[in-house]
């Protein structure tokens, strides 16, 4: 249910349009002035703020200038029963979505609401889709084994040398992967990803070499696998450790020939991918144990990026937090948040078993459920 505040200094007029906007369908909340109007905007989220003009302690215009620096996505609707074209030229120019004169032609007035409203949603959705096909995130940190992880993927990328990427869940493994697509040769082709802990392993040689029709039950067409997808690209095969020894051994046949053969099929198709792999589990010890082939580990692993866990590397979490702290801001089309030194420092102090991801879905918390500036009695409270 959408959320609407009203600062108005005349009660009838509040109202008036407050038993209007909730018989619409709307949640109302309602200010007398614009010094209370400016108080709630900082304590709750609403979609869209009808304010008056000409009030007491602080005008509407002010109110306007104050809401379109804190909450930009939030659209303000002025209304007054003293302005004139000039009045309402100046408060469009400020930032207002529209002027409405007094006494509001309610249709006008309900139709102005919900055009403000639909063009709140087309910006979000286009900030969604911007960010999708944003550029690769940035890697995060100053610690030496960031520095040197950055170093590795520069000396690298440009080459087709297969990566082998390791690291706890949640460190950061596929934007490493993503970094060496992003700065490799083959950054115009497609980056293609398998997840392999995610498909059945009576299902991973399909998807990976793709099947021919009726080759069995449920294949009722043709089915172009990732191989090839990727060819002329990336392949990223992620939690590599949890592939079947069968798709193993096919995987190795095609690192080996740069060929393929679908699933059902007898043709070789030959493939032009350059393969990064990823694993939260010791490969070797996995070896020891007859879970994953030898000869497939080094022709995986022939550069090996090990990223640290954020337990390993607490002195970049204040980065860290400072960049989820503009994200979030972003997506969220709000200011951005401070945080105090001694929040950073109890975040500093955590046991972060989720690395990464946890941290950056405990900023995000945070912003959510803390004050104007997010204290250490926050992070104890919300993490």
């Amino acid at each position: 249910m959408p959320n609407i505040l009203i600062i108005d200094d005349e009660r009838a007029i509040r109202n008036v349009l407050k038993d209007i906007l909730t018989n619409e369908g709307f949640k109302v909340d309602e200010a007398a002035d614009g010094e209370e109007g400016l108080k709630k905007i900082a304590g709750a989220s609403y979609d869209l703020v009808l304010c008056d003009i000409k009030m007491p302690k602080i005008d509407g215009l002010e109110v306007l200038q104050k809401v379109t620096e804190t909450n930009p996505e939030t659209p303000v609707i002025m209304i007054s029963g003293h302005g004139n074209i000039e009045t309402a030229v100046d408060a469009v120019k400020k930032g207002a979505f529209d002027y409405i004169s007094k006494p509001p032609d309610l249709n006008r007035l309900l139709i102005t609401i919900r055009n403000a409203m639909d063009k709140t949603s087309l910006v979000k959705e286009t900030r969604v889709l911007k960010r999708k096909v944003a550029k690769v995130q940035e890697i995060i940190g100053e610690s030496e084994a960031i520095l040197k992880i950055k170093e590795t993927i520069e000396k690298v990328a440009p080459t087709d040398a297969r990566v082998l990427v390791t690291g706890e869940n949640g460190s950061g493994k596929e934007l490493v992967a993503r970094w060496l697509h992003a700065k490799s040769n083959r950054s115009e082709g497609p980056m293609v990803e398998v997840n392999c802990a995610a498909i059945p392993s009576e299902l991973i040689e399909s998807e990976l070499f793709g099947h021919e029709k009726g080759s069995f039950t449920s294949a009722i067409k043709q089915r172009i696998g990732k191989f090839e997808q990727a060819s002329g690209g990336t392949l990223f095969l992620d939690e590599i450790g949890d592939m079947s020894l069968s798709a193993q051994a096919k995987v190795l046949r095609a690192l080996q020939e740069g060929k393929i053969t679908r699933v059902g099929g007898d043709k070789e198709i030959a493939v032009d991918v350059r393969v990064v792999a990823a694993t939260n589990k010791d490969l070797l010890k996995e070896v020891e144990e007859k879970n994953f082939r030898l000869d497939l580990y080094h022709r995986l692993g022939v550069i090996l990026i090990h990223v640290p866990s954020l337990n390993q590397r607490r002195d970049d979490i204040p980065l860290l937090v400072n960049k989820f702290l503009a994200d979030i801001a972003d997506e969220y089309g709000q200011a951005v948040k401070s945080i105090s030194k001694d929040a950073i420092k109890t975040l500093q102090e955590h046991n972060w078993t989720g690395n990464i991801r946890e941290l950056r879905n405990v900023v995000e918390r945070l912003v959510i459920l803390s004050g104007k500036e997010i204290a250490a009695t926050d992070v104890k409270t919300y993490v």
